[in-house]
């Protein structure tokens, strides 16, 4: 089994930086593959970010060029670097795993959650 813990949230402005981190604890070579997901009040979760461990990487159009994914393997950790904020980023950011290297932008394909952590970007 693996646990994966996020931190690094906060309240900032639009036009800020902020990076978030997830650890992965556990089973953790188990591991292939990492991605961070959203969900807005009243919304459905959405894709941000994946990484495999190949740095194989992709990005949901609304976060293209302003958001980074990235992994320390030696930490088990990744990161999701994400600047030029928007109020529309506001949401609480999920951290999720998989066994697959196989990257995926759906939230069935990943069967390890962590518990989230709340961004807010003031207008």
């Amino acid at each position: 089994q693996v646990q994966l813990v996020e931190s690094g949230g906060g309240l900032v402005q639009a036009g800020d930086s902020l990076r978030i981190s997830c650890a992965a604890s556990g089973r953790t070579f188990s591991l292939n593959a990492m991605a961070w997901f959203r969900q807005a009040p009243g919304k459905e979760r959405e894709f941000v970010a994946a990484i495999n461990w190949n740095d194989l990487i992709i990005y949901a159009d609304s976060v293209k060029g302003r958001f980074t994914i990235s992994k320390d393997i030696t930490k088990n950790t990744a990161y999701l670097q994400m600047n030029s904020l928007k109020p529309e980023d506001t949401a609480v950011y999920y951290c999720a795993a998989r066994p697959s290297p196989f990257l995926s932008s759906n939230s069935d394909a990943y069967d390890s959650w962590g518990q989230g952590t709340q961004v807010t970007v003031s207008s």
